[in-house]
């Protein structure tokens, strides 16, 4: 890797880890550029703006760790039920990056920020929908294969569970603790199951 594309990528790197911390709005440039130890200069360089490294950390961020951590595990295994509870029980529990105190990065950001801004408004629509045409796919596949229903519609199952996931994301966010997800998996577990 190219200097000036490491340099990129630890901007990215760190202004993500700072603004799931801090919240996007409340994170300044100044605050970005001493948490980076990069000249403003460096900075202005590879961004125009605060905006333009935002939509850059959903798109060269956010979505390659969505497609390995989300979109690769609902696609290499057979029971899309057990899948998604694997998926999400791992999101909530096991996940070391995501702290129950800061929820959802990209729940986040779409609260912060798709009301005012257009740019991030496309670049987050296009990541969700992403998750939620694999999911569906993966239920859909799941139907062919006999491991779901037949009755069962897979974009109302798929809408049902992120619902749930970034609804939980926000209570323990609220609670501060893991245990608030306890009762959500197990009633997830029940409705997965009721989708057999």
């Amino acid at each position: 890797m190219k200097k000036a594309e490491a340099t990129r990528l630890n901007i990215l790197e760190k202004a993500f880890e700072l603004i799931y911390v801090k919240g996007y709005q409340t994170t300044s440039i100044d605050d970005i550029i001493a948490t980076t130890q990069v000249t403003k200069g460096a900075f202005y360089y590879h961004f125009k703006n605060k905006d333009e490294m935002g939509v850059s950390i959903i798109n060269e961020l956010l979505k390659p760790s969505m497609t390995s951590s989300f979109i690769e595990p609902l696609m290499s295994d057979s029971d899309p039920l057990n899948a998604i509870y694997d998926l999400i029980h791992s999101l909530l529990i096991e996940n070391k990056f995501l702290k129950v105190e800061y929820g959802c990065p990209a729940s986040n950001l779409t609260h912060e920020m798709t009301p005012w801004n257009a740019d991030f408004h496309r670049a987050l629509n296009d990541l969700t929908n992403q998750w939620i045409k694999t999911m569906a796919d993966s239920l859909e596949n799941g139907k062919k294969n006999g491991y779901v229903r037949a009755s069962v519609d897979p974009l109302q199952a798929t809408m049902f569970v992120l619902s749930g996931y970034w609804g939980i994301r926000n209570f323990g966010k609220l609670e501060n603790s893991k245990n608030v997800y306890f009762p959500f998996l197990k009633e997830l577990r029940n409705y997965l199951d009721s989708l057999r």
